[in-house]
């Protein structure tokens, strides 16, 4: 039990909410993706089985390991082919967009649910675990929608700044697109990342926080 608790990112007790909660979170992020490219008429993700919530097809074994204990990590990435939409970088903006907003939605709802339960009587009679969880699965939702719009490869931010700049910008990112990733990882391996990534989700994670109390308590 000591061993785990020294190599796992969270306390091995609160484990079970941080698994179901990427469950939850990666399909949903996934599934957007793959959604939004369909609609858009692209069949790619819908004829390999990704047009469905079902987490077996959408999560990432060693990528789901990782976020348990380095904090973060990472599902199998969408397929998605440009050539079946009509206008690509449009197309390409929306369904990379579509993923870090289901997240940004799951947030809303599960913020809105734990300041449900708390407005009513501070929460008295409302199993803990049921707030813990509910904790969780704001949390890191509002972690993943930040961490996937870092522009920077393969995230979904650097997918959608692809798209919004000339094709010749592209062509030059496409060049060093190799560099950047190791860039990226070098971020995240190191303490680089306690003032870079880390403060970045906090301090965004933090205000949405605030902006859903502030929405919540006008109508509750």
């Amino acid at each position: 039990m000591d061993f785990l608790n020294n190599i796992l990112v969270y306390p091995i007790q609160e484990i079970p909410f941080v698994v179901i909660t990427l469950l939850i979170a990666f399909t949903v992020h996934e599934f957007a993706h793959a959604y939004t490219a369909y609609k858009f008429g692209d069949p790619t993700a819908q004829k390999q089985g990704r047009l469905s919530l079902n987490p077996i097809h959408h999560l990432d074994p060693l990528g789901t390991i990782l976020i348990l204990i380095a904090g973060f990590g990472w599902a199998r990435p969408v397929p998605v082919n440009r050539n079946y939409f009509k206008n690509p970088r449009a197309a390409g903006v929306l369904v990379s967009i579509m993923g870090p907003l289901s997240n940004l939605i799951m947030a809303f709802i599960g913020y809105g649910v734990w300041y449900l339960l708390i407005s009513k009587n501070g929460g008295v009679g409302v199993p803990t675990f049921i707030m813990d969880f509910l904790n969780y699965f704001t949390t890191i939702n509002l972690v993943l929608m930040v961490f996937n719009l870092i522009p920077l490869p393969p995230l979904d931010g650097y997918r959608i700044i692809e798209d919004l700049v000339s094709p010749s910008i592209r062509a030059k990112l496409t060049q060093y697109e190799q560099y950047s990733i190791i860039v990226f990882l070098v971020i995240l391996v190191t303490p680089l990342d306690r003032y870079t990534i880390t403060p970045l989700i906090q301090n965004v994670s933090h205000y949405f926080i605030e902006r859903f109390a502030a929405i919540f308590s006008v109508f509750l």
